[in-house]
């Protein structure tokens, strides 16, 4: 019997093929080590599974971390990304990689045992050409806490699937992401251009060609979402900026949600500015903002219906201006630099803003 599970055991490694992980990073000190914790937790065979750390020239510690981990694991491999930014870091990491199946990862999350597992399962019985779980999310602390609560909300969301724990199919787009590495190649990699929203741009660039997308339950991952109202700002400024490029890039958005913060922002300041001359606007701004607000505390107080949620309906409304104006004010400011003065990037949008 036993003899029989072994043989059993090992032709089912046979059948799996080889995988890279790639994790780009930059000053993660406080990250890297749980997360190179979660995957070498991972029950896919270690002699299949390979893990390249892209770093972007970290000068937190987060260097001497993962020497320590290279030393004791034969299967780590750190390499240099002086580029600095993901998609250069991911595009570096996937020419070296010598697995078949490439499973992308992020420092801020935590990955189920099975993750890897269920990404090459899933990928091999849809036929698709990425895919991906659910956003699912681990916060402690107030603030991080109240993001984590929006960032689930239909309201901030507008509808999307990957906040749908239990959504299985086809999607516009899946967070991090597994391919067979000839698709990666065959389809040229991620554009270094685009400091946020490369993964977007990568997906919309596989649908054009027929590819199909898939988001699947079974793939489970916990992020952390931003700790203070300030970098979720910065962080949705820069999304919302760089989809402006990607829009421009392909003459049409991923999706026609990713539209909506722009124009709600861009009319409530036209109303704004045409109240000074005109009732009529004047009016309309008023309808306009107190809509809003009036949405914005119905979503408030329908996320926080649990007695435990309580505590954040002060916060909620706020978390919810951080992720809709934010997005807003980047796809403005990406509208003026893009379109209008033809610039490839403010350097406010094109540093890296987790803190």
């Amino acid at each position: 019997m036993v003899l029989w599970e072994a043989v059993h055991a090992r032709k089912i490694r046979m059948s799996l093929p080889t995988v890279t992980v790639v994790i780009p990073c930059r000053n993660e000190y406080r990250h890297i080590g749980p997360c190179l914790d979660s995957v070498l937790a991972s029950d896919y065979p270690e002699e299949l599974l390979e893990i390249i750390v892209s770093d972007g020239m970290s000068d937190d510690g987060t260097r001497e971390v993962l020497r320590a981990y290279q030393a004791r694991h034969k299967n780590i491999h750190c390499i240099d990304n002086t580029g600095r930014i993901v998609p250069t870091g991911l595009n570096e990491a996937i020419r070296q990689a010598k697995g078949e199946y490439i499973v992308r990862l992020d420092a801020h999350s935590d990955y189920a045992r099975d993750y890897i597992r269920q990404c090459v399962q899933t990928l091999k019985a849809t036929g698709a050409a990425n895919v991906g779980g659910a956003w699912r999310t681990k916060a402690s602390g107030y603030w991080q806490s109240a993001i984590a609560l929006g960032f689930h909300s239909p309201f901030s969301a507008g509808g999307a699937r990957s906040r749908d724990l239990d959504y299985d199919g086809p999607v516009d787009t899946v967070i991090y992401g597994t391919w067979q590495r000839a698709t990666l190649m065959g389809i040229g990699l991620f554009d270094e251009e685009l400091v946020r929203n490369q993964d977007d741009e990568l997906n919309l660039r596989l649908r054009l060609a027929n590819h199909l997308i898939w988001q699947s339950p079974n793939i489970k991952s916990w992020y952390q979402p931003r700790r203070s109202l300030s970098a979720l700002w910065s962080q949705y400024a820069q999304y919302g900026y760089w989809k402006v490029r990607v829009i421009q890039k392909h003459g049409k958005p991923a999706s026609w949600r990713h539209l909506a913060p722009g124009i709600f922002l861009v009319t409530l300041i036209s109303l704004a500015l045409l109240s000074v001359v005109s009732t009529t606007a004047l009016a309309l701004f008023a309808v306009l903002l107190g809509t809003y607000l009036l949405a914005s505390l119905a979503a408030t107080l329908w996320a926080c219906r649990q007695p435990r949620n309580w505590k954040f309906i002060p916060a909620l409304p706020l978390v919810f201006a951080a992720y809709q104006f934010g997005y807003g004010y980047g796809f403005l400011r990406g509208l003026v630099d893009f379109w209008l003065l033809g610039r490839k990037g403010s350097r406010q949008f094109t540093l890296l803003t987790r803190r």
